[in-house]
């Protein structure tokens, strides 16, 4: 464990000089992933010196015991060995969560899209419900939540919505809601009282930031239009809403929501570089889950990850066959403990990586 750890510890030194040099602070391509290093190792440092003082602290106890000339100098030593007997263990598996490689992306805000998939206007209807699930936990973690675009259903809900949520650590906790979301219920519009299936697919991007993907206006069209509301009624008669569309991709991002054209055109070339970022970011999802045979984060935007059955009140996480009974709350944003069980499973998979290189 020490090896491993004086090992990170070259690697703290080395990032301490790199964050004061003037070239890395003036290019933030540079600076900003050094700086989160820099930050996650001093955490780290901090338990190589706790994990130092205690495996020193053994050492000497051992020794005074094994001496055993001083009765009182014994008994102090019988408590520090206990101590550090204890303590050991439980710093060693803390460490261990902590050599787990960061996923430099979760640290980054999120641009989140919701789909009404197959079962018509119900599907739209349970969109708006996944919008609403995921907005209020974004809201209990204090995030912020900003609606880009959006496209109502005709018996309520959406067909699909765009939003972004800005926090600490956003898009690695949110990315573990990426998939196809099932509902199991009676619908609205049944008169007959029959459970229909019906789908919304959420995906989940990391907010690119310029320098992570660099857009030649050239190759991007803008198209300007007025912002709709309910019914497709003209909600204003200017010219203010956005859609971009980037041609060597073809990937379309377009944003409504601002009055302002300027502010709606910042907004939507977010969710273009989010989008084109996304697109690379899952190829090497789906490689690294192949690798590890893990479907937690796959990238696979296709997998059906959870069914929401209202008859019986049930929520079941088909990655990890996680079945809880608490449909009501969860539907209403008390996601966390999903969350938690999947990063669990995820964290698990890595851990094995780096215990074994240990």
């Amino acid at each position: 464990m020490l090896d491993k750890l004086n090992i990170v510890k070259q690697r703290f030194d080395e990032v301490s000089d790199l964050i004061i040099q003037p070239d890395i602070i003036s290019d933030q391509k540079k600076y900003i992933p050094l700086s989160k290093e820099y930050k996650d190792l001093k955490d780290l440092m901090t338990k190589r010196e706790e994990y130092i003082t205690l495996t020193e602290n053994l050492e000497e106890a051992e020794e005074i015991i094994k001496d055993g000339s001083d009765t009182e100098m014994v008994e102090m030593a019988k408590m520090q060995l206990e101590e550090a007997k204890q303590r050991i263990p439980e710093l060693e598996e803390e460490i261990r969560f902590m050599l787990i490689p960061k996923d430099p992306e979760d640290a980054k805000n999120a641009v989140v899209e919701v789909r009404a998939g197959t079962g018509g206007d119900e599907a739209s209807i349970f969109a708006g419900d996944i919008f609403r699930m995921l907005t209020k936990y974004c809201e209990s973690k204090g995030w912020s939540v900003s609606t880009v675009d959006y496209s109502e259903g005709t018996n309520g809900g959406f067909k699909e919505i765009q939003f972004e949520v800005n926090g600490e650590d956003v898009y690695g906790t949110l990315k573990y809601e990426a998939g196809v979301h099932r509902v199991q219920r009676v619908p609205q519009t049944e008169t007959q009282g029959r459970v229909h299936t019906s789908a919304a697919t959420v995906m989940v991007f990391p907010e690119a930031e310029e320098f992570d993907v660099e857009i030649d206006p050239k190759e991007v069209r803008i198209d300007y239009f007025c912002s709709s509301g309910p019914g497709g009624q003209s909600v204003n008669t200017t010219y203010s809403a956005v859609r971009l569309t980037h041609e060597p991709t073809g990937i379309v991002a377009q944003c409504q929501d601002q009055k302002s054209q300027h502010k709606n055109k910042e907004k939507a070339f977010k969710v273009l570089r989010s989008r084109i970022y996304e697109m690379e970011l899952a190829k090497k999802q789906a490689e690294d889950a192949e690798k590890r045979g893990n479907m937690v984060t796959s990238g696979d935007r296709s997998a059906k990850i959870r069914t929401y059955n209202y008859p019986q009140g049930r929520v079941t996480d088909h990655r990890i066959n996680l079945t809880l009974y608490d449909l009501d709350n969860i539907i209403n944003g008390d996601i966390q403990k999903i969350i938690d069980e999947l990063k669990l499973v995820d964290n698990t998979e890595k851990l094995k990586q780096v215990s074994d290189s240990l």
